[in-house]
């Protein structure tokens, strides 16, 4: 590394290694997701839903993603994308995201180093923390699955805890605030952070405004904002159904009818997904050092008591919460001497193992590869699409699939076609982009080939382009601009 950047890391306190490693990583992953796009693994559901709200915003548009129905705000209130979109004023490109979410997920290793040096580790431990932290199979894999805004939270839920423990109580205020605005699910983490910290780290004020503004944000998101934004109310309530049909119902029958969740939670699935989560960093755990996990309980809690089996893997952003606490227990069981590997090499090594056996790095050999048949044609008929539009005032309403849609979301009207609720009218739409080889999650090869033929015989669309089962059709009765 130059020397002028290793005297900066320096003035950081931080080695240059530890930056290395972080710049390595985040181009890794922001290569990853980048590349999975462009091999369109990309989904409507998440990447396109929050592409299209945040370009929207960029626009001054109101932020309704149209393929859901309603305001981005009515999902999980998640308003650090505001500020995001301020990128897509420079330049509206779905790769912001990419590299958002790659900064936040390697830049997760400075506090995780900061965090071990505070507890008193030497930096060649520190170095193998931050180090366990990028290996740890859910911050790759995770990156590989669209784009989720609480992965901004993963970094400042570290940082929390290295500025409450250094009693640092602004940064740790800001900290929270930002972390409330990454996804509403938050708030319950940060007020359990806050009664950890009062209880057992003796960080009352900090621990105190966890506590209050985690209860706070929690009970305004879930009573006053979802529902004014959304009217059915919070969309995961759904997932809970067996508990009860509201979100207090379900929080009283935890208590109440502890019969309805002994079964769910005293289960072989449960067990195999806490066993992946703590495979990782088992080398470090110590039953005397377990305090830290209490920040991890609920979300656990709420991923083991789901309908959804997606909570309970390392593919998905469910468990991130729980991440950073999970790391407190191995660093206070290395400070205090009472983990099963105390020599940095056997921590990495046994971390590399995890994250050959745990991350999916193996799909860009195989899952990834399933649409190159009609890549090209693919990728010539959103071309065809992008030009007619280059001198566009507006651009028009698409219906597409749900694997090609992320890659045209920049509209304020755009669907996909989807079984649950198919498209009954196409004069809406300005294009119908189809392929009938690969109709997409969610749809199937009945229902795109039912929508090809409504394109076929209705006289307003002009088939425009076909190759390898791909078809291209534009809606003659609307000109570009609209009119």
């Amino acid at each position: 590394m130059h020397a002028h950047w290793k005297k900066r890391l320096l003035l950081l306190d931080l080695p240059w290694q530890v930056g290395v490693m972080m710049t390595i990583a985040a181009l890794i992953l922001f290569v990853c997701s980048s590349v999975r796009h462009q091999l369109f693994q990309s989904t409507a559901l998440d990447l396109g839903y929050f592409d299209q709200a945040i370009y929207l915003i960029s626009q001054g548009l109101p932020p309704i993603v149209s393929f859901w129905g309603y305001h981005v705000m009515g999902g999980h209130a998640d308003w650090i994308i505001y500020g995001i979109a301020g990128f897509y004023k420079l330049y509206p490109s779905v790769y912001w995201l990419f590299a958002i979410q790659a900064l936040s997920l390697a830049g997760g290793a400075l506090p995780s180093w900061h965090l071990a040096r505070q507890a008193g580790l030497e930096v060649s431990q520190a170095t193998a923390i931050a180090l366990v932290y990028l290996l740890y199979p859910l911050v790759f894999n995770l990156n590989l699955f669209d784009f989720h805004p609480e992965v901004i939270a993963l970094p400042l839920l570290l940082w929390a805890v290295w500025a409450a423990r250094g009693n640092r109580v602004g940064w740790f205020t800001l900290c929270v605030v930002m972390i409330l605005g990454c996804r509403d699910a938050l708030s319950i983490t940060v007020a359990a952070m806050g009664l950890w910290l009062i209880t057992f780290e003796r960080k009352t004020m900090c621990g105190a405004i966890a506590l209050c503004l985690g209860t706070a944000w929690f009970l305004i998101v879930t009573q006053v904002v979802i529902p004014h934004f959304r009217p059915d109310g919070v969309e995961s309530v759904a997932r809970y159904s067996y508990l009860g049909n509201s979100l207090f119902e379900i929080v009283a029958n935890l208590f109440l009818k502890p019969n309805l969740i002994l079964g769910k939670i005293f289960s072989l699935e449960i067990l195999v997904y806490l066993v992946f989560l703590f495979i990782p960093i088992a080398w470090g755990l110590s039953v005397r050092q377990l305090l830290p996990l209490i920040p991890a309980v609920p979300t656990l809690v709420i991923n083991s008591l789901s309908d959804l089996s997606l909570q309970r893997d390392l593919l998905h952003q469910y468990s991130l919460p729980a991440l950073p606490f999970l790391l407190l227990a191995t660093i206070g069981s290395l400070a205090a001497d009472q983990a099963w590997l105390k020599k940095p090499r056997w921590i990495v090594l046994w971390s590399f193992i995890a994250f050959l056996a745990l991350a999916k790095y193996g799909f860009f050999g195989e899952k990834y590869l399933t649409r190159l048949d009609s890549w090209q044609a693919t990728r010539e008929a959103i071309n065809l699409v992008r030009a007619s539009e280059a001198t566009a005032v507006s651009r028009q309403p698409i219906l597409t699939t749900s694997y090609i849609a992320p890659h045209l979301t920049h509209r304020p009207v755009l669907d996909y076609t989807k079984l649950i609720a198919p498209p009954t009218r196409l004069d809406r739409f300005h294009y119908v982009l189809l392929n009938l080889q690969d109709p997409g999650w969610a749809s199937s090869p009945e229902l795109a080939q039912t929508v090809l033929q409504q394109a076929q015989t209705d006289p307003m669309f002009r088939l425009e382009y076909q190759r390898d089962r791909v078809y291209l059709f534009i809606n003659q009765s609307v000109s570009i601009n609209g009119s």
